[in-house]
């Protein structure tokens, strides 16, 4: 039989609102009251309720996360980081992908599952500010990623301009000259590519370093395949980079498969930056020099977003809540030691 708040007052020998009180974690309980109501707990294996907590104040439990493409490394770490940060509030998260489709994502933003979930994580590529303008979903939402939208919806995202030039310094610092940026797109204005793109491009000009046109390589997607392509299209054109800052990491390691195929030596011909931190970089014959996004931050600080929403806090939304990045230098760029 389940064991219930009165089975664990009865074995410490205290009152049933003592050990809700414990349970959930109100500070006025004394620590040595607090330790025999955990030894009770501890002995008979009681387990919250969550599920009768959350209805008690009209919730679900559950909150959902959309993202582009679960297959993609970056949002599969990314999802792992979120429902560890929800777990520490007791809320289970319903994962979704839209497949970076407009039409999906307008579909999750507009509240299709809202009456099973509290709150909506939505990391989009294609949605516009139109499309959330006239939501009528009560659901809290927080948006991730970089692109920008100016509406009533918590933001949360990286610096890309400044990741992009922390990369493109790095290579320069190794004595990079001809570097070229893979994963451009020209309908991505004001979107992670273009962003990226900036940042290449000004970190360059800095260094009173020539940017042409010929050394960007647009990719129609952002897959280890569209990597390959782009780099082996930019040789065959005669294009010869020293280095190479990819728009993230499967890019990278696309372009790093035919660069080994073609007989050029990473880092020693081409030294190569990725954009993600995926463990995959961490593990190939050449491990991969990347930018490395605060996956834990960027979830921690959504969860948190969300839980500020549905406590009713009164404190404006529509915050742009920035997380950390770093640069994390491997063989791609250093060579073996």
């Amino acid at each position: 039989m389940r064991v219930s708040l009165k089975d664990v007052a009865e074995r410490a020998g205290v009152s049933i609102k003592t050990v809700s009180n414990v349970v959930n974690n109100y500070q006025h309980v004394t620590p040595t009251m607090r330790a025999r109501v955990q030894q009770a707990i501890d002995e008979l294996g009681y387990r919250p309720n969550l599920t009768a907590r959350h209805l008690r104040k009209g919730r679900t439990g559950i909150i959902a996360l959309a993202v582009p493409e679960l297959g993609n490394p970056y949002f599969a770490e990314l999802a792992g980081a979120v429902i560890d940060a929800a777990a520490r509030h007791d809320y289970t998260v319903l994962l979704d992908h839209t497949r970076g489709e407009r039409e999906q994502e307008v579909l999750v933003s507009q509240g299709f599952r809202a009456r099973v979930i509290d709150g909506l994580i939505l990391s989009p590529l294609e949605l516009e500010a139109s499309d959330l303008s006239g939501r009528e979903d009560d659901v809290p939402l927080v948006l991730l990623g970089e692109r920008q939208y100016d509406l009533p919806y918590d933001h949360i995202a990286i610096d890309n301009v400044a990741a992009a030039h922390a990369a493109v310094r790095h290579l320069i610092g190794r004595g990079r000259s001809r570097i070229a940026y893979l994963g451009a797109r020209t309908d991505s204005a004001n979107r992670p590519a273009h962003l990226r793109l900036q940042g290449w491009r000004e970190a360059l000009t800095a260094a009173g370093l020539p940017a042409p046109d010929e050394l960007v390589g647009p990719t129609g997607g952002w897959d280890r395949g569209d990597g390959a392509e782009a780099m082996a299209r930019m040789l065959d054109s005669g294009v010869r980079p020293d280095a190479v800052f990819a728009y993230n990491d499967l890019v990278a390691i696309g372009a790093m498969r035919v660069l080994h195929e073609r007989g050029l030596r990473v880092p020693w011909d081409v030294a190569v930056v990725g954009f993600d931190d995926i463990k995959e970089g961490q593990f190939g014959a050449v491990t991969l020099t990347t930018i490395s996004p605060d996956k834990e931050a960027i979830a921690r600080l959504a969860v948190q977003s969300l839980l500020r929403s549905l406590g009713g806090s009164g404190e404006p939304v529509g915050r742009e809540l920035t997380a950390e990045f770093r640069l994390v230098e491997r063989e791609s760029t250093l060579g073996r030691r």
